[in-house]
């Protein structure tokens, strides 16, 4: 799982989530962090409205939440989810090393070069490699 300060940073770059069933997130505050919850149509769905989307909680008794706002959210996309963002940007997926030892590297073709980002997680290495293109994409 991407994460969280690597998710807040492709949120503050510009990433954008639409919620669909399966998205996992955390409430955006440091006590509710440990909390992931899924997208599902049975419990927890999106409701899109003029003023924005909430995230309407159903039959959840243990969480004294109805619905809370997007912004509320903080959205933690899958590796796949990653992947396809970079769309034909994507290189390569490299894992260096093994166990407890082992570091993950996602090579990108950027302006016509290859960028290379590494992380403890394949899931953290997409993600820098997302968030290093919607930087550039931001800064256009």
């Amino acid at each position: 799982m991407i994460s969280i300060p690597l998710a807040r940073a492709l949120r503050t770059a510009g990433l954008r989530w639409k919620p669909v069933s399966g998205d996992r997130f955390v409430l955006d505050e440091t006590e509710a962090e440990d909390a992931v919850f899924t997208v599902s149509d049975m419990t927890i769905e999106a409701h899109s409205y003029p003023t924005g989307t909430i995230l309407g909680f159903n039959g959840t008794t243990e969480w004294a939440l109805d619905s809370v706002s997007l912004d509320d959210a903080l959205w933690l996309p899958s590796e796949a989810q990653l992947r396809e963002l970079l769309r034909g940007a994507f290189r390569a997926l490299r894992a260096d090393g093994a166990g407890d030892e082992a570091t993950f590297s996602v090579d990108i073709d950027f302006r016509g070069e290859t960028a290379t980002f590494s992380a403890a997680s394949a899931s953290d290495a997409y993600g820098e490699a997302v968030l290093h293109l919607v930087g550039a994409a931001t800064l256009r």
